[in-house]
């Protein structure tokens, strides 16, 4: 017979997603003109609720010893009824595991002699502490708001029934929930005489004055007002008595059913290292892939510099030179390879500032974020609504945070535009808890996917480099919605 308990960790706090509403931001539709489409902005989802912790046990038990108004109204406060009703719950889960840890532990200790029955018996009797203290904690936390994080307990030394039992037998905390069953047994039972004799007491000071007045043949042992305080009174009493001793049952479950300040440290460490490595890894995977983009893009620039501007300098090089030798045997000839040689400059400059754009625009270096996704908008041959909450915060993103920004929504408008089929596009762009957060939402077709090798795995390479997060929802015939986070200090 061997038993084995897995090691507990912490719930981490919840943190709440998403950005608050921006009612009053500023919003630009660009592109071209006519109706755009209206629906329900998208809402962040509530915060979850937070864990009570060991600071909140005062506020959140033993109220009336926190501030004064509770304390005015104890009697009727939901933390007496909480108080009260887990005192009677509890009193009988107690009850039962006293009697069971009683009879057991007397009967492994007559027959410890005998190897080989009291000592299974023990061990037993140890082990069924631990799923009474997971009920225990549970118990609390449904009835007075508490919890009590698990503790971890001693491992095995090595494998077969031998190391587990001499686990069990050896562990601190499984004694514990021995001596809480004890030490809280004794705390029920001063409790529920002393809430049992100051509510009946005070129940009876109020009521004895109305038994008079109907039973003429009673007589009051003191004027009714002085009875009936004297029973207010002592159900206030009663009413602390009960939050008081519930505040004391926390404090016992924690040392006792709970893990200690130390286990809580060394399981923060633990996750906390977990995080690190994971993402150590993460960033370097991140950074091999944004090395083996950047030398894409490069051969990218390189080939289209090839086949396309260097190659009508050439053809410009060729017109020139046709000019010159014809500029006096044949004027008019010169004339007609000028013009083309004209006509060729401009196309390479036009070529080379689409170029240049693509590598990074210019109006993101000179005019920040919020010009840029303005420009992008008025290209756009889908009507684009741009939110931009504060330019000025957008403007304090780094370089390269705004430039993954551009670039995703450009991606973005391109595929509403091309592919998606959108009558109406969304552009969100503020920064929030040192975030550039970048939300772009369309109308269209929906079934976008960004797999290996096209634009949007290309920027969610980019997104990941920067230690950014890349989100896409395109459900079919529900339009899309991509979001990105990147560090402001990317």
């Amino acid at each position: 017979m061997s038993f084995d308990d897995s090691v507990p960790t912490t719930t981490p706090l919840p943190v709440p997603a998403g950005t608050p509403a921006t009612a009053d931001a500023p919003t630009r539709v660009l592109g071209p003109t006519g109706p755009a489409p209206t629906g329900p902005a998208p809402t962040a989802p509530a915060p979850a609720p937070r864990a009570v912790t060991t600071d909140d046990d005062l506020r959140v038990v033993a109220p009336a010893f926190a501030n004064l108004r509770e304390l005015a109204w104890a009697p009727v406060s939901g933390a007496t009824w909480r108080a009260v009703s887990q005192v009677v719950v509890g009193s009988f889960g107690l009850l039962v595991m006293a009697i069971w840890l009683s009879v057991a532990l007397s009967l492994a200790a007559g027959l410890l002699v005998v190897f080989l029955v009291g000592l299974p018996i023990l061990v037993f009797t140890l082990w069924s502490t631990r799923p009474y203290a997971r009920l225990e904690r549970a118990r609390l936390k449904a009835q007075v708001l508490v919890d009590v994080p698990a503790p971890p307990y001693r491992r095995p030394k090595g494998p077969g029934w031998w190391p587990s039992w001499v686990a069990i037998m050896a562990d601190a905390r499984t004694w514990g929930h021995v001596a809480y069953v004890i030490v809280a047994g004794l705390l029920m039972t001063v409790t529920t005489a002393l809430l049992s004799v100051l509510g009946s007491f005070g129940l009876a000071l109020v009521v004895y004055p109305l038994l008079v007045a109907v039973l003429p043949d009673t007589r009051l042992p003191a004027p009714w007002p002085l009875l009936v305080v004297g029973g207010v009174v002592a159900v206030w009493l009663a009413a602390l008595a009960a939050q008081v001793s519930t505040l004391l049952q926390v404090r016992l479950a924690r040392s006792m059913l709970g893990a200690s300040p130390q286990d809580l440290a060394v399981l923060a460490a633990q996750e906390r290292a977990a995080r690190a490595e994971g993402r150590a890894e993460h960033l370097a995977e991140t950074r091999t892939a944004a090395v083996g983009a950047a030398d894409d893009e490069r051969r990218r620039i390189e080939r289209d510099l090839h086949d396309g501007a260097q190659q009508r300098l050439v053809a410009l090089g060729v017109e020139l030179g046709v000019a010159r030798r014809t500029a006096t045997a044949d004027p008019d000839a010169a004339a007609a390879a000028l013009d083309h040689a004209h006509r060729e400059v401009k196309e390479t400059l036009a070529e080379l500032r689409d170029l240049v754009r693509g590598i990074h625009p210019a109006v993101l270096t000179d005019r920040g974020l919020d010009a840029a996704l303005s420009a992008l908008a008025a290209r756009s041959p889908v009507p684009v609504e741009v939110v931009v909450p504060n330019a000025t915060l957008l403007g304090t993103a780094s370089t390269s945070a705004q430039a993954a920004a551009y670039f995703v929504a450009a991606e973005a408008l391109t595929n509403a535009a091309k592919h998606a089929h959108a009558q109406h596009v969304r552009v969100e762009a503020a920064v929030t808890d040192g975030r550039l957060r970048l939300v772009v939402q369309d109308d269209g077709v929906g079934g976008a996917d960004a797999h290996p090798g096209s634009g949007l795995d290309g920027l969610r390479s980019r997104v990941a480099a920067l230690d950014g997060t890349f989100h896409l929802e395109s459900p079919a015939g529900a339009g899309t919605r991509l979001t990105v986070e990147v560090p402001c200090a990317s």
